[in-house]
């Protein structure tokens, strides 16, 4: 995950994970919990700092897996969820108390990709370029 404030880059983080996802929606949800953690050490320390008064809004957290964001949201059990630890559901709680928002994002449109799939130059000198690198 990255994220961006004004047009640098303030915490960017690609990991392997450490469990094993029976599914692209697992990862996805398991990747998008461990960056609403991240939220919430990040709206803390800015509101610490007290100079960015638009933190008080729902940081967004972008996912490209339409099951992860919906999974984000839903606080049920789905089949295809049912094997996800229950740890990394810690993103529901984090969503519902506000600190984050989890919205769709097109794959092409994705600034994570790069830090974990193969792109053809093109979509990446573009994400490169999104990141302000």
């Amino acid at each position: 995950y990255g994220f961006y404030f004004g047009s640098g880059a303030i915490s960017l983080r690609s990991i392997k994970q450490s469990c094993v996802a029976d599914s692209t929606m697992e990862a996805e949800y398991v990747a998008a919990s461990e960056a609403a953690k991240e939220v919430v050490w990040l709206r803390n320390f800015l509101k610490e700092l007290n100079v960015v008064p638009s933190v008080q809004a729902p940081i967004v957290l972008y996912c490209d897996n339409s099951g992860s964001v919906a999974n984000s949201k839903e606080p049920r059990s789905h089949k295809r969820s049912k094997n996800i630890e229950r740890k990394y559901h810690l993103i529901r709680d984090i969503t519902q108390r506000g600190d984050a928002r989890v919205l769709k994002i097109a794959s092409e449109d994705n600034l994570a990709d790069p830090f974990t799939k193969s792109l053809t130059k093109k979509i990446f000198d573009k994400h490169v370029e999104g990141m302000g690198v």
